[in-house]
């Protein structure tokens, strides 16, 4: 899947697609006009003024209206009536009440006559039937239905008679073939409920955008094999696989589209040529509706935009095609590669051989690119994994000085890294070099808080007893998350990860040993009271990014150790520790290489010497490890950092002033504390319009 998704992000067409709008309920949508969802009166007026004031071309419901609105008092007025008022005054203004809160109705009155499609949802394990379902587009004989692999759900939820009835046109939107990985690489074109063929969200908006024209299957049957392999809409050809789903043709990562949001569409405030004759779907954008999706080129995009690229995937017919015939392509082109490998293989010197397989591996990729570009899907990661795996039989592990390898790498190694790593060394001396490279890395700073004050409260003695008892279960952590100790500089560890063995997960091990580090701390605490010693505490930074490793130095000393911006922006973090008053920082780099933590954005920043911002978090905890109400506040205070970067000094110092007043640690109250100094400074003298947040560090 890896090769996929990497071959996918390389080819994408990226640039915006103006064709399709998503009419976004974001978050300034729902404080302008209430907490979603809102009643039906908002939608029909969305609708008027789209079709009538925008003229837009087809609109598409990323959403299901499955109960009545019960919002509008209504039901208050049919419980007046029931009491038999006679009062003549009063059965008029409740007759007049009625029609004006009759919010389905009205809903139902400004669908009717226009190009909409609405929602709908079925349900893969549940057998309810919830409301009504649309005729289906074609049906299919049992005995097909059986053999095919297409989605077959047992129930649905529906829209309401009233809304149900005002359209011809209904699509579902979920999704039965998401990856094992969670994310939305395919998705179905169609569902057979009671062996009748029901189209998606996407297909149905894309037909009535063509002008309502029919469907047609292309139906394969070899043998047993019986499988839909096209859909046809109207000239559109749509190839899909053996499920009835495509492969996502993503323009690029989220923001492929454009977003507009509902507010600015209700008061008018857009051109009229930003939607006219446009396909509008109306989705949210907002995390808290629950509608973001995993998908390969963006871990966070909405689902409504998921539905926006097949609709120009298919408008483009740029769909990604697998055909039945392709088994054999890929297996013809398995056995040529194996063979090749295996007998050329055989007559060329391990350096050759290296040559022979990336060449073959970079005419493959090639090969496999440019087929790709015509539509036609092949398996990449296998003929690459068959290379791969030849290679490694047809290289030679042996060396003759094997022991002496052996001997100089515990020698140089041993001082550095854990014995368990040391001995993988030793098994594959060729993993390492102590010639310079550049890698990729995390390297930690971690420093002991006020030790100027604590060495003077301390004998000589005391003094270097306390830092043995901290540094050497320190150093363990590091040792057993797989870290190399670069250097103790005073009261202070440097260590880092990805070298000199490769390691993947070097930010994941980075990050966990930091938080291990401060729980040994705290771990530590009661045994130095005891002692009459003061309490001890830690600040910790963490980067990752190239940086030159290896041995360095001079004739008369060398070091393992490692070089380079990325280094030196880690101490700066670990400097600023003490101004965010926390414990652990990381750089968005790290964030990014490690995503299996919970983390608090601190801010972006500009350190000294550094002109590029980069931004920082800190980290809270393992994910699974921190309370609902800690994840609450966490949210509330990137709420007060967004509105801080827009210049919303009030919105912030609000929010920033309540979690200060709640029961909250000591450390999150200096960073609450500093932005409120900040927006007062700022209230003072504002930065420039296009402030984007960025505060430079002058101190290291």
């Amino acid at each position: 899947m890896f090769t996929s998704d990497l071959r996918l992000k390389l080819t994408m067409p990226k640039g915006i697609d103006d064709r399709v709008v998503i009419a976004d309920i974001d978050e300034d949508s729902i404080q302008d006009v209430g907490r979603w969802p809102w009643n039906r009166a908002i939608l029909a007026e969305l609708i008027d003024t789209l079709f009538d004031h925008y003229h837009i071309k087809v609109l598409g419901f990323d959403v299901v209206f499955s109960e009545p609105d019960d919002v509008s008092g209504l039901k208050v007025l049919e419980q007046l009536d029931s009491l038999k008022i006679n009062d003549s005054q009063y059965l008029a203004a409740s007759a007049e009440f009625k029609q004006k809160l009759a919010y389905d109705h009205i809903f139902s009155e400004a669908i009717k006559g226009r190009n909409i499609v609405l929602g709908m949802v079925f349900d893969q394990s549940n057998t309810d039937e919830i409301n009504s379902l649309k005729k289906t587009i074609s049906t299919i004989a049992q005995s097909l239905a059986e053999k095919t692999l297409i989605a077959k759900p047992q129930g649905y939820t529906g829209n309401i008679d009233i809304i149900h009835q005002a359209t011809d046109s209904v699509g579902f939107f979920d999704n039965p073939n998401i990856s094992e990985d969670g994310l939305y690489r395919k998705v179905p074109l169609f569902q057979l409920y009671q062996n009748g063929f029901h189209p998606s969200l996407a297909l149905a908006i894309t037909r009535k955008a063509i002008g309502d024209q029919n469907y047609y299957f292309n139906i394969t049957k070899t043998g047993n094999y019986q499988a839909i392999e096209q859909v046809q809409l109207g000239s559109f050809i749509i190839p899909v696989d053996k499920t009835g789903s495509v492969t996502v043709p993503y323009r690029g990562s989220a923001g492929s589209f454009p977003y507009i949001s509902v507010k600015n569409i209700l008061n008018k405030s857009i051109a009229i040529d930003a939607l006219k004759n446009r396909i509008i779907i109306l989705g949210t954008s907002a995390p808290g509706l629950q509608d973001i999706r995993a998908t390969p080129v963006d871990t966070a995009m909405p689902g409504v935009e998921v539905h926006a690229n097949i609709i120009s995937g298919i408008l483009d017919q740029r769909i990604p095609y697998q055909p039945s015939y392709i088994l054999g392509v890929e297996l013809t082109i398995i056995i040529i590669l194996g063979l090749l490998m295996m007998v050329v293989c055989n007559y060329l010197s391990p350096i050759k051989t290296m040559l022979f397989t990336s060449t073959l591996i970079a005419l493959y990729l090639i090969l496999n690119f440019l087929i790709w570009q015509q539509g036609i899907v092949i398996f990449l990661a296998s003929p690459l994994l068959l290379i791969m795996m030849i290679f490694v039989v047809h290289m030679s592990w042996g060396f003759v000085a094997e022991n002496n390898t052996k001997n100089t790498v515990k020698k140089l190694f041993g001082q550095y890294v854990p014995p368990g790593l040391v001995d993988e060394m030793v098994n594959k001396p060729e993993w390492i070099t102590q010639e310079g490279q550049s890698r990729e890395l995390t390297v930690l700073f971690a420093d002991i808080r006020g030790f100027t004050a604590i060495s003077e409260s301390l004998s000589p003695k005391e003094l270097s007893e306390l830092l043995n008892l901290v540094l050497t279960p320190l150093t363990k952590v590091i040792y057993d998350e797989r870290g190399t100790i670069d250097k103790y500089i005073g009261d202070c560890i440097m260590s880092f990860w990805g070298a000199p063995l490769p390691n993947n997960n070097h930010a994941e091990h980075g990050v966990s040993a930091a938080l291990n580090m401060l729980e040994k701390v705290k771990q530590l605490q009661s045994s130095f009271s005891e002692r009459g010693w003061p309490a001890v505490n830690i600040g910790i930074g963490l980067n990752t990014g190239e940086m030159s490793v290896g041995n360095m130095g001079s004739e008369y000393r060398m070091a393992y150790t490692v070089l380079g911006d990325a280094v030196n922006l880690a101490a700066r973090v670990e400097g600023l520790t003490k101004q965010y008053g926390v414990a652990l920082i990381v750089t968005e780099f790290t964030k990014q290489a490690a995503p299996n933590f919970i983390y608090r954005k601190l801010d972006q920043v500009k350190v000294k010497g550094k002109n590029e911002a980069v931004t920082i978090y800190e980290v809270v905890n393992f994910i699974g490890s921190v309370s609902d109400e800690l994840i609450e506040e966490i949210r509330q205070f990137h709420f007060a950092y967004e509105y801080y970067c827009q210049q919303k000094w009030d919105d912030a110092a609000g929010i920033l002033n309540t979690l200060a007043n709640q029961k909250q640690s000591e450390t999150n109250n200096v960073l609450y504390q500093l932005y409120l100094q900040r927006i007062k400074n700022y209230k003072l003298s504002p930065p420039d319009k296009n402030w984007s947040g960025v505060y430079s560090h002058q101190t290291k």
